[in-house]
């Protein structure tokens, strides 16, 4: 297994201060987990629903693109982001420390559960 590419929670808020249309923002957590806190601009591809769109990541995301991926914590975005390298994405890094952090260290208006 090849390391992840991690980037922190103040380099995603840079990122997202200067849009790019080129980047790709997923988020993995679960819909409910969405209504409590998110953050705007990301695909919502949750974890627990991959039977439903998994057959499907080459029609949703560009393999090419680089692909942003958060959760809660950084755990599941981590599990995210090595089958995207197993299904051939090329540019993909885990948010550290997931929405929890950037709440805590970026965006306090973003709740926290």
């Amino acid at each position: 297994m090849t390391g992840l590419t991690q980037i922190t929670v103040q380099e995603l808020a840079t990122r997202l201060s200067s849009p790019d249309p080129n980047l790709q923002l997923v988020d993995v957590r679960e819909p409910q987990e969405l209504e409590m806190a998110k953050i705007e601009g990301f695909i919502n591809l949750p974890l627990g629903q991959f039977s439903e769109w998994g057959d499907l990541i080459h029609a949703k995301l560009d393999a090419n693109a680089e692909t942003l991926v958060l959760c809660h914590h950084g755990v599941r975005s981590a599990q995210m982001c090595q089958w995207l390298a197993s299904q051939g994405f090329t540019n993909v890094k885990n948010i550290s420390g997931g929405i929890d952090a950037y709440s805590i260290r970026v965006d306090p208006s973003v709740p926290q559960y």
